[in-house]
Parts: structure tokens; sequence; C-alpha cells
């Protein structure tokens, strides 16, 4: 299958919103709203990295990346999510290559690391780890992880864009 990971454009955006959806419908762990969420990202503008999975023409997966805030006050952390892929196409290696191509356009940002809340069996492979010094307050601990793209731990609360509550 050939696959073209790129950045999102503006005529990706339906698209985007349908395969989130899609990618969410039956999650057990969904609020319902991933797909609103990237949206009021990309309405506030911190939409940091919005990427796509292309194949013959169809978007089939995407990644967003927005800035979060510590509470130490150390810049340069994002969070990563929601990623979404076509749920046909899932476990056919395309979460696995956003995933990558997300933390190489992070380090081609500068960024210091990165937090997501998910499955720890599956983002172990990408090196996220649970970090005792890094909390999302209301989640298991478990649950949330942290990468450091370079070598230096943040310590603090962190706090995600209020786009993170939309619900429409």
């Amino acid at each position: 299958m050939t696959l073209i990971l790129r950045t999102e454009r503006a005529t990706d955006i339906q698209a985007i919103e349908d395969l989130t959806r899609a990618a969410f419908a039956d999650a057990p762990h969904s609020s319902g709203t991933e797909q609103f969420i990237v949206n009021a990202l990309r309405r506030a503008g911190q939409l940091s990295l919005s990427l796509v999975a292309e194949h013959n023409g169809e978007i089939v997966g995407h990644v967003a990346l927005s800035p979060v805030a510590l509470s130490s006050g150390t810049p340069g952390w994002y969070g990563l999510g929601p990623i979404s892929v076509a749920p046909a196409r899932q476990g056919s290696g395309i979460g696995s290559r956003l995933m990558g191509a997300a933390l190489a356009g992070l380090r081609e940002l500068g960024a210091q690391g990165c937090v997501l809340l998910g499955d720890p069996g599956y983002y172990s492979r990408f090196g996220f780890v649970v970090r005792p010094g890094l909390t999302l307050p209301g989640v298991p601990p478990e649950y949330f992880q942290a990468l450091s793209l370079t070598g230096d731990w943040a310590e603090g609360e962190v706090s995600y864009q209020v786009a993170f509550e939309a619900t429409a």
C-alpha cells in the first residue's frame, strides 16, 4: 500500500472530521467529541501539527498535535491527539506511521517533549512512559504518558488547550 503522509490542507477538513468521527465511533473510551476538538484547535490557531495519511486520494489517518501548558512553566511541550485511523484500516500500520511522522515533526519544531492519554501497551513502543512528575488531573495516571525529545524531563501538572472541552 502506497501511503502519503503530509500536512493537512483546507480541502481535507471535512474528510478529517468524518474520519475522526468514524475512528472513535465504537471506542469505549471515547467522549464522541474528538472531531470537535480537532476543529476547535484549528479555529483557535492551536493545531501545531495536523498530519494526514492518504491512500489513493482518500484520507485514511490523521494526527493532531497542540501545545500544552505545564504548571512549572516549562515551555516546548505538546499534546498528541486525537490520532485517528479509518476503522477498516486499523491494525495495518497507519497509526504507527503517523506517530513516527508526528514525533519527527515535533523534533523539527524544537519541541522539548510530548504527552498523550492512551493505551500504555500501544504507546510504549514509541518511547512513551508514565512519568510520576508529569500529571493530568482526573485521569488514571497509568494512561497519561510522556516522551522527552531532548532527554530533559519537565515536571508539573499538564493543561491541554481549552479546545479539548469542545462538544460541538
